[in-house]
């Protein structure tokens, strides 16, 4: 695609990187098919190719109207397209730089932007989502039903976390809403990498990623809480950085597909910050997603034992919703199935598996009637090849299928530590 970007831009490294990208889209359209808004609503203006095409007359200094914001906001940046993509156009940083262009040039709503500053300021606290939690279980007779979907039924409560005892260490990010919507998830992975011989541990002052503020184009905020998580991280990696030792942290584990994405590009999007550049790269490079742990794990050797062995225990049927962030955005593929295969578990074709629920961090609550037709579609595909439970791997998307559905919606590492656990016990 050929280029002319306006002065305001073309020297600044967004606007070489913009322009980098844009000049690898062909226009072949591949991405159309795998594009969950323009299937919906047959606009190729709701489409990647339509969309760059709106940001490439964004970065060449055409006028900036809230059509081209509307259009833009409708996107889930699932990033299906990039790999569907032949020529690897990265649209998910495209999209980013676009947003936030645009963001400066159309002022929002008052209302539009309170909601936004809202989510910025309660989802990636932990005290004030769970305070908020709280509040609306005590209210749920007065909180609108499609709200109250998404919430559990009861406040859960985890189990204990397994003790410090072998000398191979990780570290976990909490996260902002896990903790509270499901804390037994990371108790769970702990649980089932301790049997591996592996003890996973926290760093108290980490916490959101910096998706939920960078993705609402308040990118300043969420390159700040990313400084924040790499300050609690890097005491146990200093000495590690320049000898590797037994007692280092190994890897930084996430639980949350959303999370891991987003950290394992910390050394692209801080790439430009002279303090914290090297630590980013560091941060990214040993950022593993819990299936790839395992993964690594049962390669080398080591065994899980399951309880799926005796011809009399009855095989679980899952359904397993394979998030956007972790197909698309990690580039992580049959991991988690081959998982669960090897445990036992019988495994539904999901049909349309690369589509989004509709989740996509916010956008269910900034976007709620395309959400809700994604979240029906997905919904029917889990639920065809009638499964006992549906599992995932990131925690909006569990709660936002739970939401569409009867059937129980888990994180499937919860599953495999219900299915060690007997066997281990």
């Amino acid at each position: 695609m050929q280029t002319n970007l306006a002065d305001f831009i073309k020297n600044s490294p967004e606007g070489q990187e913009a322009e980098s990208i844009l000049r690898s889209c062909v226009h072949c359209g591949f991405c159309l098919a795998t594009c969950p808004t323009y299937q919906l609503l047959g606009d190729e203006l709701d489409s990647p190719r339509g969309r760059i095409y709106l940001m490439k007359q964004v970065m060449e200094g055409h006028p900036v109207t809230q059509k081209t914001q509307l259009h833009l906001d409708r996107c889930l940046t699932c990033r299906a397209c990039e790999t569907a993509c032949p020529s690897g156009v990265q649209y998910g940083r495209l999209i980013d730089i676009g947003r936030a262009i645009v963001e400066k040039e159309v002022p929002r709503g008052v209302v539009d932007r309170v909601k936004r500053y809202a989510l910025r300021q309660a989802l990636p606290n932990p005290r004030v989502f769970s305070s908020l939690l709280k509040l609306g279980h005590l209210f749920r007779p007065l909180i609108p039903n499609a709200l109250t979907k998404s919430l559990p039924q009861s406040l859960p409560s985890p189990n204990p976390w397994p003790p410090v005892r072998h000398t191979r260490t990780m570290l976990v990010l909490e996260g902002c809403v896990q903790p509270s919507l499901a804390p037994g998830i990371n108790v769970a992975a702990a649980r089932v990498l301790d049997r591996l011989g592996i003890s996973l541990i926290k760093a108290s002052d980490a916490g959101c990623c910096g998706a939920v503020s960078y993705h609402l184009n308040a990118q300043k905020e969420g390159l700040d809480y990313m400084r924040r998580n790499i300050d609690a991280w890097w005491p146990y990696f200093d000495k590690a950085c320049d000898s590797a030792t037994e007692s280092a942290v190994e890897a930084i584990v996430m639980t949350a597909s959303g999370c891991g994405v987003t950290v394992k590009e910390y050394g692209h999007l801080l790439k430009g910050d002279p303090l914290y550049a090297h630590k980013a790269a560091r941060i990214s490079l040993v950022t593993k997603d819990i299936s790839e742990i395992i993964t690594i794990e049962l390669s080398h050797g080591n065994k899980l034992p399951t309880n799926h062995s005796s011809p009399n225990s009855p095989k679980q049927k899952l359904s397993f919703h394979s998030p956007c962030t972790l197909q698309h955005g990690m580039q992580i593929r049959g991991t988690v199935e081959t998982i669960l295969l090897s445990a036992g578990f019988e495994l539904a074709l999901v049909p349309d598996s690369h589509l989004c629920c509709g989740s996509a961090g916010t956008y269910s609550l900034l976007q709620p009637d395309l959400s809700h037709q994604l979240l029906t579609n997905k919904v029917k595909s889990l639920e065809s090849g009638q499964p006992n439970q549906i599992v995932t791997a990131n925690i909006g998307c569990l709660t936002h299928i739970q939401g569409g559905t009867q059937i129980p919606v888990r994180h499937w590492i919860e599953v495999l530590d219900e299915c060690t656990e007997k066997s281990h016990t």
